[in-house]
């Protein structure tokens, strides 16, 4: 059998990567099909995964607009060569592949405000998305008990390797705080804002009051030297490990924020899309108390202190994410079973009998 993988962020990396390593295991024939990008190839070297790129991250929604066209001749040649039995991705390149090659599509998705779902779904054979989402997407709706970061930091899946503080440089008793700022240029970002330049500045200093503060910026454009605070500059592949152990993850982005609440490290997330329509799976893990959702600045500077000076705070974090994990679902399993699926020619999508899924 033949799979077929679209891999165009990091996170898609880390989606995938467990599922292609049991494929191969199997002594099936995987590909992965990525999108340039320093960091999510390096993940991809990092964990061995055999791909190919098929162009460049565009910086802008202008100058992705003009490069769809040669992504997709680009895609198209490649999957022709390749033949796969079976495509999975995020969006419509995915869905694109499995049209032109005739192989069926599956799509992983988890944001209810991207239009990924709405190019897609004509296309595909299937669509998971967590329980959470809030969104019915017709009888191709498969929803399971997680999310997609549970393809790879579900306790069946993930260890973390404690070393990570003596690449970090600090003590094995040295509280750290993790500080991750989004650039805000992908498609999915267009009108929205996080922290401004001065918020930055006041939340960075704020908390290197109370702990080691390291920073993520995404967008490469804060002066960190003017600051009392370190750049994060471990290889992207360990920075499950160093959110497993820190103290804090404050965050204007999405995904490390649902990352940290399955690691139990307590997150604060503030962007404009928090508010009344904010996507399910923040408001689910908010609900648990495993992440604050912050629309107003001065709130997460009070949260993140607060959280810094309770003594409880990381045992009480530790029963929340034990008790939030216990039923939920190894996602790698999951592709990996709908995927094997295909392995013979008269197969039907295994997706509504996969444990842990079930259709609307």
């Amino acid at each position: 059998m033949r799979c077929l993988f679209f891999n165009n962020t990091p996170a898609h990396v880390h989606l995938y990567k467990h599922t292609v390593s049991r494929l191969e295991d199997a002594g099936h024939e995987v590909l992965v099909l990525a999108r340039g990008d320093e960091c999510t190839e390096a993940l991809l070297s990092y964990h061995d995964v055999p791909y190919e790129t098929y162009g460049d991250r565009s910086e802008s929604l202008q100058s992705l607009l003009w490069e769809v066209p040669a992504h997709l001749s680009t895609i198209a040649r490649q999957a022709r060569r390749f033949d796969p039995d079976v495509v999975f991705g995020i969006g419509p390149y995915a869905a694109y592949t499995g049209a032109i090659t005739r192989a069926p599509a599956v799509a992983v998705l988890d944001s209810e405000p991207s239009l990924d779902h709405v190019v897609s779904k004509p296309f595909v054979r299937a669509i998971l998305t967590p329980e959470a989402f809030r969104k019915d997407l017709g009888a191709k709706h498969y929803r399971f008990r997680g999310f997609k970061e549970s393809a790879y930091l579900h306790p069946d899946v993930f260890e973390a390797d404690e070393s990570v503080r003596a690449d970090l440089g600090v003590d094995a008793d040295e509280p750290y705080v993790i500080v991750r700022l989004n650039a805000f240029n992908g498609h999915h970002d267009v009108g929205k804002r996080g922290f401004s330049a001065d918020q930055r500045r006041q939340l960075l200093s704020t908390l290197a009051e109370h702990a080691t503060v390291f920073v993520s910026d995404e967008g490469g454009d804060l002066a960190l030297d003017e600051l009392d605070v370190r750049p994060y500059e471990l290889h992207p592949a360990r920075i499950h490990d160093a959110l497993a152990e820190a103290e804090l993850l404050v965050a204007d982005t999405q995904t490390m924020v649902t990352e940290a609440a399955l690691l139990g490290t307590p997150a604060i997330r503030s962007n404009s899309f928090v508010g009344e329509d904010d996507m399910g799976n923040f408001i689910e893990l908010e609900e648990r108390g495993l992440i604050d959702n912050c629309s107003e600045f001065e709130t997460v500077l009070a949260r993140a202190q607060e959280l810094l000076t309770d003594e409880s705070t990381a045992e009480t974090w530790a029963k929340r994410r034990d008790s939030y994990t216990a039923d939920m679902v190894n996602l790698t399993e999951i592709i990996t079973s709908i995927a094997t699926s295909y392995s013979e020619p008269s197969a039907q999508p295994a997706t509504a009998e996969v444990t842990g899924v079930r259709a609307d």
